[in-house]
Order: structure tokens, then sequence, then C-alpha cells
């Protein structure tokens, strides 16, 4: 058996068990870039590639 290698999974060199690790991230919810889309469809954007529809010339002119 591997040094770094037990019946339990493989570990790192300071001692993180990489098996359990990629479990408990396969069950803690949805990722950083989901969250977004998700964001991005329920706030009245269907574009997930453009988070904002936001008139920048619009938004500039009303703060003149």
């Amino acid at each position: 058996m591997n040094n770094n290698q037990n019946i339990q999974g493989t570990f790192t060199k300071s001692g993180t068990n990489i098996a359990d690790v990629k479990s408990k991230n396969e069950h803690s919810g949805m990722t950083y870039n989901q969250i977004k889309n998700v964001l991005a469809k329920t706030t009245g954007n269907q574009d997930e590639g453009d988070y904002s529809q936001t008139d920048i010339a619009n938004v500039k002119q009303n703060n003149q």
C-alpha cells in the first residue's frame, strides 16, 4: 500500500482525505456559477451570458 493511502482513501500531505472532500462537494448544493445563472434568470434577464440589462447610457443621462 502506498504511503499516502489507507483503507479509507487517498490523503494529501497535509492529511486531507480527498475522497471525503469530493463526496462532500457533490452534496454541498449549487456552485457559484450555477447560482449566478439562477439569479440572472429569476431577476428578469433570460440570457445567461449577459447578466445585466442596464442601459448604461440611460443611467449616465439620468445621473446628470
